[in-house]
């Protein structure tokens, strides 16, 4: 059975500033927060429900940690623009991370093998820079309007 062709456009989410992402966009949001989930759920959350009680104490809050975040991850499947801070996060701090440590240490050619594989882990940050929605950003974050300071008079 055919049916009739419509020229309907592919609906948009509206964020709280009336800015529009296409579901493209949206799709495209969905996939990254759902591939940074479940590679956090294969590689860390083992660690967390196998662990014992003599974790060395940075092993263990950044373990927790990954683990926190990739369930915000998870809540990003369901609400990809309300978590877009959590992608700026996780882009952030590797994007430093890269350029304060990596870097330098490869440029001087005294990356050992442990930097080199969280190096290697922290260039998947090209995820997210591929999937953030960049004009969407700037208009949000930096020339948009931000909240208000003061109590609204009365």
């Amino acid at each position: 059975m055919l049916l009739p062709a419509t020229s309907k456009p592919i609906p948009k989410t509206v964020s709280r500033e009336g800015e529009e992402l296409s579901l493209l966009r949206l799709y495209l949001l969905r996939g990254g927060y759902l591939v940074m989930a479940l590679g956090l759920v294969i590689t860390r959350w083992p660690l967390l429900i196998g662990h014992d009680a003599s974790w060395p104490l940075m092993d263990g809050v950044v373990v927790c940690m990954l683990v926190a975040l990739s369930l915000l991850f998870f809540l990003g499947v369901r609400y990809p623009v309300k978590l877009i801070p959590v992608l700026l996060f996780e882009m952030t701090w590797k994007v430093i991370w890269l350029s304060a440590v990596a870097l330098p240490l490869w440029l001087a050619g005294e990356l050992n093998g442990a930097t080199a594989t969280v190096a290697a882990n922290c260039l998947l940050v090209v995820i997210v820079l591929i999937i953030l929605p960049w004009p969407y950003l700037v208009r949000q974050y930096v020339t948009g309007r931000g909240d208000r300071w003061l109590p609204q008079p009365r």
